[in-house]
């Protein structure tokens, strides 16, 4: 029998199954380490096919980093990402690739001297396609390294279980698969609903670059800020309200859910608002 919230005592069948779920769970549910990044490529893209195109690429890199992390758990070689201070490092890595990420896209055409090798990268190109997804793999892979309830789960339980280390890599890539499943629909939705706009192919383009750089830029910063401030106070990465629910992700208000309001709806809804009221008045 599945038990998503507590796991213990799985069968090999019964835990992989396990693990494909938990990653259908943690690709739907609000998540730092997921949903402010796909939004970003969704709606840059600014199409419901595009959407679910960034979802895709993030998670292969998201999947492939699980799968590496599943195998040392298995090898017992994991116990550093359990540390506070492992999570709130990728959190200031993640946020450097967001930070690059958002300036290249703002300043499209524009090559990043101080980085010959992220020129090569990402192409200029014309300024009306829609936002390159090259970064998104990288992200996915520097996001994977954060930890959770749900990492936890797969590290300390069920990974742990495989018979053998052939196998130690395969509940981390079925939780990345479920991730990839979640989140083509979620990025697919982000990138329908930029296509609805019905705007014309410039400011469509100048919309989608506006948000998307904007989001990974700013909230890049944020995510940059909330790691530096874990590391100095570990108190803060610990702080959380219970909400009651019994859902991984839901069950309590922490610094990783205040990231994805505050960069998803306050830093990616501010600059849709924007946007918007500049691309109206052009008319």
């Amino acid at each position: 029998m599945l038990n998503l919230w507590n796991p213990e005592h799985l069968s090999i069948t019964i835990g992989l199954i396990t693990a494909l779920a938990l990653g259908m769970l943690h690709g739907i549910t609000p998540d730092e380490h997921t949903w402010p990044i796909t939004f970003s490529y969704s709606i840059g893209s600014f199409s419901t096919k595009g959407g679910m195109l960034a979802g895709l690429i993030f998670s292969a890199g998201f999947t492939l980093q699980r799968a590496i992390g599943s195998e040392l758990a298995f090898l017992a070689l994991a116990g550093f990402l359990m540390h506070t201070a492992a999570e709130n490092t990728v959190y200031i890595i993640v946020g450097l690739v967001m930070v690059l990420s958002g300036y290249y896209i703002l300043h499209r055409g524009h090559a990043i001297h101080l980085i010959p090798w992220l020129d090569k990268l990402l192409p200029s190109g014309d300024s009306e396609k829609p936002v390159p997804l090259k970064l998104a793999f990288l992200h996915g892979i520097v996001a994977g390294w954060g930890t959770g309830a749900f990492a936890t789960i797969i590290y300390t339980v069920i990974s742990p279980s495989m018979p053998s280390a052939w196998m130690g890599f395969v509940p981390g890539a079925l939780f990345g698969i479920g991730t990839l499943i979640m989140q083509m629909i979620v990025g697919g939705i982000f990138g329908w609903w930029m296509q609805r706009k019905n705007l014309e192919a410039t400011h469509r383009s100048y919309v989608g670059r506006f948000v998307s750089g904007n989001t990974l830029f700013y909230g890049g910063l944020l995510f940059m800020a909330a790691g530096a401030l874990g590391l100095i106070a570990p108190s803060v990465s610990d702080w959380s309200i219970t909400t009651g629910l019994h859902v991984h992700n839901l069950d309590t208000i922490n610094i990783g859910i205040v990231l994805v309001v505050v960069v998803v709806a306050g830093v990616g809804g501010f600059s849709m608002r924007t946007a918007l009221r500049r691309v109206s008045s052009s008319d």
